[in-house]
């Protein structure tokens, strides 16, 4: 066996003299350290790598040092503290400078030493760099390892097997190994893991009372109590009984040794689960063998984020399914299991009420088979929508192009310099730390137009693909390029206008002062390669690839724009919104210049009301001819002003036919972010000019309406409200009778026929206890909630932020739906719900909300 392809699951760090002991030599199937016997192998660090290979799961380990860089000027000053201290630390100077132009030194040392060694040298005014990056993410991306690699075998690979269980499968070791970059797609062991627990009640205990796997062929639930046999033989369940909570850790544990998932997947599993869990493992003095190799699970908090927990299980993946979803830019108004399975499944819990938790502990002690069931169908749900959505395919694809390993969420800062730090260093630099670059003045947002507001037709949207990141690619916005280019004094600049053609140089100014150095530029090309991957996974169908590039190109900017990252600075930030304002405008202006009008415009669009009635096949040709006009220009006006290209692609989006922009409540001012449009819904491809799709269909007649930003898409309006704007507007684009239909809904409304559509639904943003000067709605429908769940001695709810209630308005205001007692306020529904919404209407069509309804204008 010379070499594996292996995709990375985990990656770790020991000292030397911090070897896990079940790795320290007892028998032949362990691994064996020899302790340094000189300085140069004392400063390097153990980095252990999981990777999962065509051959099983591979441990490699390999000695290299953590690193951070001071100037070269200060490095006799540091060697001379190291003179006094018995720390394993070589400095070298390198061919490397910093964002100051200033040649650097290398300090190489174990990880254990590093936070020591930067607190010695901040005391003594020696600046350092990069020494928060962690031994093993160097390591990797300095190789341009992301994901996967193919590893070469530089000696015997060995198989091993945890000592304490001998029913766990092997694993392969190596410690002689060499990485280069691969590309490879796993096939994973998964369990979807739920554990069920009592309520948590003040002054008592909680309890474990099963834990719940669902993975490819089997269902295990592990129970305490006997198991009663009393179950669906279709669900092939197979129920382990307990004695006790320390008999199941025990059991659930031996067996997890033995099937040896890679991923284990579930809801909240990090924050709940895997907490609830290593809590009772530490209660019971149990140590949580979880990982493979008899790995320690570990649970980890930041200083950043207090109430966030962060898990590590070496060999093995813990994936939660919220994080996921919101890292793969899904949105939903709730991303509770239920609400989600209900979205993506059309399946819901087999448990959803109000006292779900009691309903739990009802049937754990009086009807096993449905508890069971349960909790088998909470692993299920989460098994089908990972499946359903392709959440692992997507963070294989992210890993692979951005390093970040799949458990990381978030993480738009690391994935960003994952990228970009090696090549930054192979250009000869070292990178800032946070909060080095320029602060003075504020970035701008992304451009919105002021919209005029009204009813059209025939309205054209233009959209610029990817504005951003063609922004950063045609101007060369780049940390490097800018330090590079403010190192030129302003006299010896070669202006564009002077020496368009020069070879050696080239110059573009920027906003607030930048100037980037076109020539010595990392991001554009960085982008250029993102950009080339992903039309290459669009045209094979590789959804999951493309969509984890389209996040990376997006975040570009943001991170550049976040202080959280070590190259934030408004300069580049701003070089890049600024732009994109002068872009718009100066689209904007070529548009009217063709006799059209552009009503609206927002962040990387363009609204053009084409001003005469044409067909739709006349609405594509007007709106193609705009883009390939337009990508002309600025192709030109690039070239001649700054000699570069331009990478900016304005394309033809979307023909309204008709088009509804509103005003701000109560003016004639109009609003951003909100219209609503009726468009053609037989365009599956995109239109030729021919008038046929590019996929060989033919067109029909068949329109939708469009809401962006409007009642009907947003959450903190009831259902009513919605059906209500989407029958009218609806009715209102297709030239239907709407005036006589408004005083049949509102009659229909007080006669209690939509009774079920009349909940808010909102979230408490803090505790309830915080609400005490300014009581909005949803509060005072929590207490009235808390105070009847207490006369019942129940459990309250909104002690906590972040809990959603429903209610109803009232005669005697807002009150839970589950304890409703008065009368339903139809007039408050009119008044704030309906009405509104019409008006925003037929404030352009000359009509009377009041006249339409038939209802006295005393009821509002």
């Amino acid at each position: 066996m010379d070499s594996l392809s292996g995709f990375l699951l985990t990656s770790g760090w020991c000292s030397q003299t911090e070897i896990p002991t079940q790795l320290i030599e007892k028998t032949d199937s362990s691994l064996h350290y020899a302790k340094p016997t000189d300085h140069s192998d004392a400063i390097n660090n153990i980095l252990q790598f999981w990777w999962l290979t065509p051959e099983g799961p591979l441990l490699t380990e390999i000695l290299s040092p953590s690193i951070c860089f001071i100037t070269t000027e200060n490095q006799p000053k540091a060697e001379k503290l190291l003179q006094t201290l018995a720390w394993p630390i070589r400095i070298e100077a390198k061919d490397l400078k910093n964002f100051r132009h200033q040649a650097v030194s290398a300090c190489y040392l174990p990880e254990q030493f590093l936070s020591r060694w930067k607190r010695l040298l901040i005391e003594h005014h020696i600046p350092c760099w990069e020494h928060d990056i962690r031994p093993g993410t160097r390591y990797l991306m300095e190789r341009f390892i992301y994901g996967s690699a193919n590893i070469a075998l530089l000696d015997k690979v060995q198989k091993k097997q945890y000592p304490e269980n001998r029913q766990s499968p092997d694993f392969l070791s190596s410690q002689q190994v060499r990485f280069q970059p691969t590309v490879t797609r796993p096939k994973f062991k998964v369990w979807s893991l739920d554990i069920e627990t009592s309520m948590p009640k003040p002054g008592k205990p909680d309890y474990l009372f099963s834990i719940g796997v669902v993975c490819d062929q089997q269902r295990w639930v592990w129970l305490i109590g006997q198991p009663d046999n009393n179950y669906d033989a279709s669900q092939s369940i197979e129920v382990i009984g307990c004695q006790d909570e320390i008999d199941l850790l025990n059991k659930f544990q031996s067996r997890l040794q033995q099937d040896d998932p890679d991923l284990i997947i579930g809801w909240n599993i990090i924050q709940f689960d895997m907490t609830f869990l290593l809590k009772k493992f530490n209660q019971y003095k149990i140590p949580a063998k979880l990982g493979r190799a008899g790995g320690l699970l570990k649970l980890t908090t930041s200083h950043q984020f207090p109430d966030r927990v962060y898990c590590y299980l070496p060999g093995r993946l813990i994936i939660d399914g919220i994080d996921t979803l919101k890292s793969a830019t899904y949105h939903f108004d709730s991303f509770a299991l239920n609400d989600v399975a209900r979205n993506i499944l059309g399946q819901s819990k087999l448990l959803s009420g109000d006292d779900r938790g009691g309903d739990i502990e009802y049937l754990f002690h009086n009807d096993q088979a449905s508890f069971v069931n349960y909790n088998i169908r909470d692993c299920q749900l989460v098994w089908d929508i990972f499946d359903k959505v392709q959440l692992l395919e997507f963070l294989v694809e992210r890993s692979h192009i951005t390093g970040l390993a799949m458990d990381r969420m978030g993480g738009s800062v690391a994935a960003f310099e994952n990228l970009y730090l090696p090549r930054l260093h192979r250009c000869g630099y070292i990178a800032p730390n946070m909060g080095e670059g320029y602060q003075l003045q504020k970035s701008p947002g992304g451009f919105v137009m002021d919209s005029i507001p009204g009813i059209y037709q025939h309205v054209l949207v233009l959209d610029f693909k990817s504005l951003y990141p063609s922004i950063i690619r045609t101007f060369h916005v780049d940390p490097l390029a800018l330090i590079k280019g403010l190192q030129t004094e302003k006299t010896e600049k070669i202006k564009n206008t002077e020496k368009a053609n020069d070879t050696d140089h080239h110059y573009i100014d920027g906003y607030f002062g930048a100037t980037f150095d076109t020539k010595s530029s990392v991001l554009p090309e960085l982008i250029k390669d993102l950009a080339s991957r992903r039309e290459k996974a669009k045209a094979q169908g590789n959804q999951a690839l493309s969509q984890a590039i389209k996040i990376i190109m997006a975040s570009c900017y943001g991170v550049l724009g976040s202080e959280g990252c070590r190259f934030h600075d408004t300069r580049l930030s701003a070089s890049i919104t600024k732009r994109s304002h002068q872009v718009i405008n100066q689209a904007a202006d070529y548009i009217r210049q063709q006799g059209y009008d552009v009503i609206y415009g927002d962040t990387d669009s363009v609204f053009v009301w084409v001003k005469k009635s044409v067909s739709d096949r006349q609405a594509d040709e007007i709106g193609y001819q705009l883009v390939n006009e337009i990508n002309h220009y600025f192709q030109t006006k690039f070239k001649q002003e700054f000699a570069i290209e331009s990478h900016l692609e304005l394309e033809y989006e979307t023909h309204y036919r008709k088009f509804f922009m509103p005003a701000l409540r109560g003016t004639d001012t109009g609003s951003k972010k909100r219209y609503a449009g009726l468009k053609s819904i037989s365009q599956t491809g995109t239109r030729t000019l021919s008038g046929e799709l590019d996929n060989g269909q033919k067109p029909t007649d068949q329109y939708e309406v469009v809401f962006k930003g409007l009642e009907v898409v947003r959450s903190d309006w009831t259902a009513l409200a919605k059906l209500f704007q989407k029958e009218l507007y609806t009715r209102f684009f297709n030239e239907i009778d709407y005036q006589d239909w408004i005083a049949t809904f509102i009659d229909q409304c007080l006669s209690g026929q939509y009774d079920d559509l009349l909940v808010y639904r909102k979230r408490l943003r803090r505790p309830l206890s915080d609400y005490q000067y300014s009581q909005p709605p949803h509060a005072k429908a929590a207490r009235k909630y808390d105070e009847q769940r207490q006369r019942q001695q129940l459990h309250a709810k909104y002690d906590k932020r972040g809990g959603w209630i429903e209610y109803v308005m009232t005669k005697s205001g807002p009150e839970p739906i589950q304890y409703q007692q008065s009368m339903i306020d139809y007039t408050h529904y009119i008044e704030k719900q309906l009405k509104p919404i019409a008006e925003a209407l037929l404030q352009f069509t000359g009509e009377d909300f009041g006249t339409l309804s038939g209802l006295q204008p005393s009821l509002f």
